[in-house]
């Protein structure tokens, strides 16, 4: 998707309604050109359901348009899964009960506005390089830290979906052989070791085998290593707990690692690092530019990337998509 080539066009100027798909919630915002959410809207998400589901996104929409007094140029969609490269088809997703369906058509048909369908991950790297931590940068990356790591991809001014559409699934790289199990049928990706899941299993772990140096972490899941979570972690790190804080470094180690990969094929001016886990900030991003100095191919010899946290929190997603679909009809693409 690139920059628009006619800025004078009507829809340049026009609000988007923007909307962002996630495992318990369909998020809905009206977003004017210069990314202000002027509005916003939500419903949970029946995950188990194409049409309800659907059902949701049809009520987010009407909700918000029939709230915003002025015309509105269209609605983008950013969903969890992976896509096809024209973002028509959902290839997989999952939270949701989508399986190769091309979503993108039913919607349009149902709505009767222009559409922008794809990844979530995806429409934020975008809103960060529109309007965020990215902004301007010839070739950006987004990393979300979240349950998995997911991410996207601007370069020259462009969202990079690949050529299968499913560019961007960092979490999916495999930083130990024959490691911990992921969910997507290989053993050892990167967000089994650098994930708000990755931060709970590593506490259960410590937990089982160190109850004594767990004490702290123990006493608030009234003693039981099986319900320590990373949310857990988190709020005890903020505490002061040392263990909270040594299991948050060690996260940070492995995203660092993780992005100095990166950095090898890519050269990326910056990195930004968003979703739940990003809002630990410098507990988490330290470490990680530590790790990154450390690993960073040809260190002393070149210039790594910056690696900065995300400025626009949980809305990047639907602020992307927005703009994403705003930009499409602008470029007489939809």
């Amino acid at each position: 998707m690139a920059g628009s080539r006619d800025p004078a066009h009507p829809a340049a100027g026009l609000p988007a309604l923007g909307i962002d798909i996630g495992g318990t919630k369909v998020a809905g915002g009206v977003v004017a050109p210069d990314g202000t959410v002027l509005a916003t809207a939500r419903r949970a998400t029946p995950g188990s359901s194409v049409t309800e589901t659907e059902d949701a996104i049809a009520a987010v929409v009407d909700v918000l348009a029939r709230g915003h007094d002025g015309p509105l140029v269209g609605v983008g969609v950013g969903a969890a899964g992976w896509f096809d490269r024209t973002g028509d088809t959902v290839l997989f997703s999952p939270h949701l009960a989508w399986r190769h369906f091309a979503l993108r058509k039913d919607l349009e048909s149902r709505l009767q506005r222009p559409m922008w369908v794809g990844n979530d991950a995806d429409a934020a790297a975008w809103a960060e390089y529109r309007y965020g931590a990215a902004r301007g940068a010839d070739l950006a990356l987004m990393v979300t830290l979240g349950t998995g790591i997911g991410g996207g991809i601007v370069m020259d001014g462009r969202l990079q979906r690949g050529s299968h559409g499913v560019a961007g699934e960092w979490g999916h790289m495999r930083v130990v052989p024959d490691g911990r199990l992921c969910a997507c049928g290989n053993r050892g990706c990167w967000e089994q070791y650098a994930s708000g899941t990755a931060l709970g299993q590593t506490a259960r772990e410590v937990a089982r085998s160190s109850p004594a140096a767990a004490a702290l972490l123990l006493e608030r899941v009234d003693g039981d290593p099986d319900r320590l979570t990373g949310e857990h972690v988190a709020t005890a790190a903020s505490d002061g707990d040392p263990l909270a804080l040594e299991l948050l470094a060690e996260v940070g180690s492995w995203l660092g690692q993780g992005i100095a990969d990166l950095a090898a094929v890519l050269d990326p001016e910056v990195v930004v690092i968003g979703g739940g886990v990003s809002v630990l900030g410098e507990m988490v991003l330290g470490p990680a530019r530590e790790r990154l100095e450390r690993a960073l191919p040809g260190r002393g010899f070149r210039p790594g990337p910056r690696v900065v946290a995300a400025r626009l929190g949980a809305q990047a997603g639907l602020v992307g998509a927005a703009d994403l679909v705003r930009r499409a009809v602008v470029d007489g693409v939809l």
